[in-house]
Order: C-alpha cells, then structure tokens, then sequence
C-alpha cells in the first residue's frame, strides 16, 4: 500500500512538470542549461531564507508556541520575497546572457526569446520548489504507518501531491508574466506576482482545512495560467486551432483520418 501511495503521489506531483520538461525543455541543451541554472538560483534563496528563520528560532524564546508560529510566517514571508528577487536576478543575468548570444550569431539574432526563458526559468523554480516541498512527505508515505489512524485527515499525501502541482505550474506562470514584466517596466504587475506568491504561501497555513487552502490555490493556478497564456501571445483563435488541430492537419495533406 505505501508503494502505491508513493508512486502515485509522485506521478500526480511532477507528472505534468516532467511531461513539460522532456517535451518541451529537453530537446534543446541551451533550455537545460537555462533550467538548471534556475534551479541553483532558488536553492540559493532557500539557503539564505533558511539560514535567516534558523538565526530569528535560535535568538528567540524556543518555549513560546506562538511566537515560534508567527516566525514560522516571517520565514515563509521572508522566503517568498528572496525567492522573487532572485527570480529577478535571474533575469538580470539571462538577459545580459541572451545579449551575448545575440552578438555571436550569425543573423544578430538570440537563438532563444525571452519568452521561452521565462518558461524554462519558471519551470525550473517550480520543480526545484516542488520537489523541496514534497520529498520528505513522499518518503513517509513509504511507510510503516497508516495515515489517519489517529484521527488526521488520511488525505494528507494525495493532497500534499496536488499542491505541489499547483506550486510548480503557479512558478512557471510566475515566471512568465515576471519576465514580461520587466521587459516592459510594469511594476505594479510585478507587484501582483509578489503579492500571490505570498498569497499561496499563506493559503497553505490553512491546513489540515484542505478545501480551505487547496480550492483558493488551484483558482489562482488558473487565473495565472490565463494571464501567462495572454502575456506570451495567446489568443482565443491560437487556442482554438491547438484544440482542434486544423494547423497540423493544414501542413499534412496526405494525412487521412478515419
């Protein structure tokens, strides 16, 4: 049975980030690279944001509950800020990396937008992020135990497993709209992205109260990924054509279907 739950969590968590990754990332070294390099870009983050939280614990009264609660917010609050600024950062650098490209090409061109590496980027933030936020949580469900057998909520793996879906679709569509925000200098959408990550974060002091956290969270993954979807170019048309394949059935003439 623990079997079961491991795999099966783990298959709902990063099933879809890593259908993205092979399909769409994997391909192509330069997007691997770009992936990898956002992964070390928050495990810096979660460095600095830990070792900040461990310095406040330790200078505190260790036996006051509610005060170790509320440090416990601070340090999400406080990892949320750093893990942006270094979202921002990281553009920073991708953007001086992606004038240097431009310049050695042949065509004066970037062999990558800044489009896709806002993608690769707020995928790689959303894996790394991920798999922090659910590892130990999947290795408990190996077992031995039985979840909820002292009255807990026994939904607390398959549930865990769904927020860390949602955590690594809402860092890619971070990513994206982030990105784009700083192309064109809008800071207050750059102030929005900020303020529903923390949004996120808090939503999930509200657990064991699952449907408290995990409905509002999924409605932001939503809305998100809209706003992404508009911000790299979409439209009702392009997503129309996609669902319908008219675009690969107008190149493949020959192709018969029965």
């Amino acid at each position: 049975m623990g079997a079961a739950v491991f795999f099966g969590c783990t298959f709902i968590a990063f099933g879809p980030a890593f259908s993205l990754f092979f399909f769409t990332v994997a391909g192509d070294p330069l997007r691997v690279i770009i992936l990898v390099a956002g992964a070390f870009f928050w495990l810096v983050s979660l460095l600095l944001s830990s070792l900040i939280w461990f310095v406040s614990v330790h200078l505190s009264n260790q036996e006051n509950a509610s005060l170790q609660y509320g440090l416990l917010i601070f340090g999400a609050a406080v990892s949320v800020l750093l893990q942006e600024a270094f979202r921002f950062a990281y553009y920073r650098l991708l953007k001086k990396a992606d004038e240097g490209l431009a310049a050695i090409s042949e065509d004066g061109k970037s062999p990558i937008s800044i489009q896709q590496m806002a993608y690769v980027s707020g995928l790689a933030f959303g894996i790394i992020s991920g798999a922090y936020s659910v590892i130990n949580i999947l290795a408990d469900s190996l077992g031995p135990g039985t979840v909820g057998i002292y009255g807990d909520s026994p939904y607390y793996f398959i549930t865990s497993a769904f927020l860390t879906m949602a955590i690594v679709f809402l860092h890619t569509f971070w990513g994206m709209v982030f990105f784009s925000a700083c192309e064109k200098r809008q800071f207050l959408i750059l102030g929005v992205v900020v303020v529903s990550h923390l949004l996120a974060s808090g939503l999930t002091f509200l657990n064991p109260w699952y449907k408290s956290s995990l409905i509002p969270i999924y409605m932001l993954t939503v809305a998100m990924g809209i706003w992404a979807f508009i911000t790299a170019g979409g439209s009702l048309r392009n997503l129309q054509r996609c669902i319908s394949c008219k675009s690969f059935f107008g190149r493949n003439k020959s192709y018969n279907v029965i």
